[in-house]
Parts: C-alpha cells; structure tokens; sequence
C-alpha cells in the first residue's frame, strides 16, 4: 500500500534467491511463504519461513530460509529485527554475500555507521564488482559529518497526537493552520480486521485543534465517508480548505489491492462522498499498481503524486509526477514524470509543495542517513526543479523521516519519523528553526593607564535603520543583549560603532552579522587615547638628512588619517623629533630638518584629503627627548646608543582644539 509508513517505504525488487530452492525441495511450508512474501504479505511470510525452517534438512536451505526471514523484516521495516537475521544468515554459511550488505544497510538505518562500514567492506571483498558497497560507505562517512553537525532546527515529536501505533502525514485543514488531519491506526481506526501486509489495523483519517496555548485536542476520526475498512493516509487540503485530497487502499483478503488518490470536499466540518482521480487507463489498473501522497502547487493548478504506475518516464520504484488540475481540482492531461534529478531507480514519496514552488519529498534512492530521508528540490524558472539538497540532520535521522508539511510561510511545521524518542511505531514530529540570537558587549578603558572609564557613552548605527547606545558602568562595561522580544542586534546586519567620552578621542569599529549561521556575542574592549599631552604615532622613517616620506612611513601615518575621520572636531599640532647629534645639511640644524619633516607629512595628509587648517607642522628639533643625552652618553655599546637615538627620532601629536567645524566648500 502506497500511502503506509516504514513497513512498506523499502524497495520493490524481491529476491527471489530462496524462491527456486525451497520449491525444489517441495517444502509445503516454504511455498506458502514465497506466495505470502510475493504477494507482500511480509508479516505472515515471516512466521511461515520460520516454520520452514524448523522442518527443514538441508543446511543450505535453512541457510536461504534465515535470509528470507531477514528480507522480511526488512520489507517490513524493522531494521533491529532485519539486522538479527542477516547476521543468522551470514553464520549459516549463505552462499550468496548478500548479507552482508544488507546488514549494513539496516546497521545505517540504526545509526551504527562504523559497524554499517566493516559490513559493507567485508561484502566488497566477497563481490567486488558491485558499487553499492561503495556509494553506500561514502553515506555512512557522509552521514556522520551531519550528524556530528547539525543544522539549526529544533525537533521534538507532538505528544498528543501520538500513540503507539502508527501516527504520520499531517496536513493543515483550517487557514489559521490550527486544525490538522493525519493517518493514524489507533484503536479507534474504523474496522476491526488486520492488514495482512503489516499484521496491524488499517489506518484512517484524524483530526484535531489546538487552543491557544498550544495544546492539542483529542484527535477525532473522519466520517465514514472518508474512512473505509481498508487504508486511509496522507491528505492534503487545497488553499482555501475547502477540497481534500488522499490517498486509498482498499482491502480484500488475500489479495493485495492497488491504491488511488480521492477527492473530497469540505462545508465546515462535514465530508462529501469522495471521488476517486481518474489518473490510471482502463487498461493498466492492474492491482500491484499504485498512485498516492497527493500534494498541490502554491495556487492549486497542478498536483504532485508518487506511484509505481508505468507514466511515461518512469525510472523505477515509486517516482514523482505531476499533473494539471482544471477549475473543479481534477486532473487534466498526462502526468509529467519529474525527471532524473528528482527521481531515482528507487522510491521518492510524499512531495509536498511550499508557497515558494519549492519541492520537498522523502527518498532512498538519494544519499541519505539510514532508511527515507528528506530533500528539497528548488523551483526553476521553467516550472521544474533542481536536483535535490538532503534535509541533513536533526530533520534527517538513521530512521525513516518523510511526510515535512510547513506551517504557511513559516519556517516551522511537522514531519514524520521513526527514530527513537517517540510513542511507538512512525511518529509525528514538530520542527521549527530557532531565531538566531546576536548580542554586542565589552569594555571601555583608558589607553594611558589601563583603568577603566565609567559614562563613556557606546553608540551602536545598523544598516536596517536602527539606533541606540548606552553609558558604561564603574567597570567600564557595556552591553546590548536580547531583551524580552526586542534584540538590539540582528540577522543579515551590519553595525557602525562609536564609543566616546569628553576628554578623549573617539574609537570607531565595525561588525556585521551578515551570512553569520549561528547565534554570536560580539565581545570588544575599546581603549579611549586623552586628548591631553602628545600622543605617539608608528614610527615614521627617513633616510639620513632627508625629509621626504619613505613608503612605508605613509603606512605609518594611516592611524593618524584614521583619527582625523574618526574625530572630525580636532585641530592637531603635529611634531616631527630628531635625536640631539647634528645635521650638517641644513642651516636651520635639527630645527629646520624636523620641520619640514613635519611638513611631509601634513602634505600627505592634505592629499588624502584633511583639511589643511586642521594641522599645524612643528619642527621640534631635538627638544623633548624620550631618552637625555647624558644618559645615552652612558650607554656600554654603540648598539644601544642607536636604539635610544631612534626611540628620540619620532612623530606625534598633541589636539589643540575639539571644535572645529568644516568650512563650506
């Protein structure tokens, strides 16, 4: 049945390795087995390969009986179950390698990918040929990186709607997304026989409404005209809510029957009779064929579905079609097979469609974690779509996970999973993607003695518009954190930052959190220079007796340039000072030299564009040394006279005035 969870979610290819073997040996018992598995009817094949086994002889027959046991459970979806018996078979001495495989597959459906890898190795080297073993160790080593980093949504299953049967396929029955239908084979399931595929009770359509605070109410069948005696599942509603359409499987015993997409519409809370889609010919209505999981466009004009049916196009396993809808919701034309991007040789079920155009479905025939996993194919400009992008994890787990419905243009909605951590059997799950959360804080201290600066005021200017500041504290401390709704900083952002205090030049910096994926603290220390006394540069070069600019002294004097902007108010005095030895070039001695050193570098500045009457050029000459001439005398070498004539032989500033205001140009 197409619209089933795990137990049938699992390829259609049957092995038919123990078929031959147990019809030659005329076990009565094996034949009943091999018609039940045949037919898919896994959970009664399972209990008759057991009594096969036991009145069995030959080893190598009781060996192929195990493996079909563990082909089974793995039709079935019980991967623990499925491992157990590959393992049985590979102990009996299987001819065929092929559990080996297998039971790395199932070890990667639980999550075991180390094990999962040893298992497919030990198959490579029994069959070397085959490139399965290959693809799916590049998925095990694939999935562990998602696993050990996951992206940022938050997953947690819906208690309330969940039981300890089968609960999946959510789709939202109300405009205000309050209101859900989902498949459910509870007790309270209409009919009281058992599906012959699964050995459980046929499942049916759910409803149920959350109140304000979230709660869900107890779920409600469907009527009758929804819920048949056979297998209702995965609905979807139309735009307005007003039509539903899902998936049927009707039920008749012994037989395995195809399954359809139906349509029903909805007054209020009442169901009309449905109408089953005409998508099949009279021809090709054979009973193993299945069309299912409906899902529509943004506007209603086309319907995605899965089926195993023959379109043209089809690559194999269930694939993905869509077709035309006309004004009453039915379809009309051929159906489209969605091409080999999406589609693979295996399964890809249960699309659903978002407000985007963007197409998301469960697959295993792409690389995955385990069992189905969750892709998003995007919307092309032609009305198809891209390859698909795996889901990853925490959407994505070793288990089977299908069935993502979104919650209008939110990034929130459910999903379906069997992973560990639910009620039961397949379960639903909500998810949603946490904001992001982005905090600014730090210090403010004085660049001269280290100490911190209290009420310097910290000015914070977003590219979206926003503005605020705040005074530091007796620690010199700031900070702009989340505050109940409101966040001072931003996704996708970026923010000029000014921190000031009277007496002091102002700092300027900047940070962003554009492309930033994971909630951030900007932490930053600010050292505020007084404007009193001279203030030191980089050290600007020369070459002896010289006054013109070196290359890498304009470098130097960027972090005055950057002062300048930074602080539009200040006049400077800027001074150039030589060590105490005698220049013989010029007059004027180190006066002169140093003056027009100072000079150099004014001109410099003009030409980045300062405003000339912003500085003043003092030639200082040798006058205010860092290190007297009576102690350099002292020193033992030569060396360290020359250190403490180049630590004289400097460039500083001193403000002169703060109120500058610029001239119109």
């Amino acid at each position: 049945m197409l619209m089933t969870t795990r137990k049938i979610l699992a390829s259609l290819v049957l092995c038919l390795l123990t078929t031959a073997s147990a019809f030659a040996q005329g076990n009565r018992l094996a034949k009943e087995a091999d018609d039940a598995y045949q037919r898919g009817f896994y959970f009664n094949a399972i209990e008759l390969y057991k009594k096969a086994y036991t009145v069995e002889k030959k080893a190598a027959t009781k060996a192929e009986l195990i493996f079909m046991v563990a082909e089974s459970y793995r039709m079935l979806g019980d991967a623990p179950q499925a491992q157990v018996w590959y393992e049985k078979a590979i102990k009996a001495q299987l001819a065929d390698p092929s559990p080996y495989f297998w039971a790395a597959e199932m070890q990667k459906q639980q999550g075991k990918y180390a094990d999962a890898i040893a298992n497919y190795n030990k198959y490579k080297e029994k069959k070397s040929n085959d490139p399965r073993a290959d693809a799916g160790i590049a998925a095990c080593q694939q999935a562990q990186k998602w696993k050990d980093s996951p992206t940022r949504y938050s997953v947690d299953p819906e208690v309330l709607l969940n039981t300890p049967q089968w609960d999946f396929s959510p789709a939202f029955a109300d405009k205000k997304n309050e209101t859900v239908v989902f498949t459910s084979s509870r007790p309270a399931a209409t009919g009281s026989s058992t599906d012959d595929i699964t050995g459980d009770a046929f499942t049916d359509l759910f409803t149920s409404t959350r109140d304000r605070l979230g709660k869900w109410s107890e779920p409600v069948k469907l009527p009758l005209e929804i819920n048949s005696e056979g297998n209702e599942g995965a609905p979807i509603f139309n735009s307005k809510r007003t039509i539903m359409y899902f998936t049927r499987c009707p039920s008749e015993k012994k037989k395995v029957l195809g399954c359809d997409i139906w349509m029903s519409k909805k007054v209020g809370n009442n169901y009309s009779a449905p109408v089953m889609l005409k998508l099949k010919t009279e021809a090709g209505k054979e009973d193993s064929l299945n069309i299912g999981h409906p899902a529509l466009g943004p506007d209603d004009e086309f319907l995605v579905f899965a089926s195993n049916y023959p379109f043209a196009g089809h690559k194999g396993g269930r694939d993905l079609y869509k077709v035309a809808l006309n004004k009453d919701g039915m379809p009309t034309g051929q159906p489209a097979n969605l091409g080999a991007d999406v589609n693979t040789g295996k399964d890809e079920l249960f699309p659903f469609v978002r407000f985007d155009g963007n197409l998301y479905f469960s697959s295993n025939g792409h690389p995955g974690m385990g069992g189905m996993d969750m892709f998003v194919a995007e919307k092309t400009a032609n009305g198809l779509w891209t390859a698909p992008d795996n889901l990853k994890s925490p959407l994505n787990s070793p288990g089977d996970d299908f069935a993502i419905v979104f919650d209008g243009e939110n990034d929130r909605g459910f999903f379906t999973s069997s992973r560990a951590g639910g009620k039961g059997q397949d379960d639903i799950w909500r998810f949603y993607m946490p904001d992001l959360v982005f905090a600014l804080q730090g210090n403010v201290y004085d660049k001269q003695t280290g100490l911190p600066i209290q009420n310097a005021k910290v000015s914070v200017v977003g590219t979206n518009g926003s503005n605020f500041s705040a005074l530091t504290d007796e620690n010199g401390g700031f900070a702009f954190v989340e505050s109940g709704k409101d966040r001072y900083i931003k996704e996708e952002t970026s923010y000029s930052i000014l921190a000031e205090k009277e007496g002091y030049l102002v700092v300027k910096d900047q940070i962003t959190t554009v492309g930033l994926k994971e909630s951030t603290t900007f932490v930053k220390e600010y050292f505020l220079e007084p404007i009193k006394g001279p203030i030191a540069l980089p050290q600007i070069l020369y070459d002896v007796d010289e006054f013109f600019l070196r290359p890498e002294s304009k470098d130097s004097l960027e972090t005055l340039y950057s002062t300048l902007m930074d602080n539009p108010n200040i006049v400077i005095e800027l001074r150039s000072h030589t060590d105490a030895r005698p220049t013989r070039r010029y007059k004027g001695g180190n006066k002169e030299l140093s003056q027009l050193r100072a000079q150099s570098c004014v001109n410099y500045l003009i030409e980045k564009g300062i405003a000339s009457d912003r500085m003043v050029p003092v030639g200082m000459g040798p006058d205010e040394p860092v290190i007297a001439m009576d102690v350099i005398k002292k020193m033992a070498t030569a060396e360290e006279k020359d250190a403490a004539h180049q630590k004289n032989r400097r460039t500083d500033f001193k403000v002169l005035r703060t109120d500058y205001v610029p001239k119109e140009n």
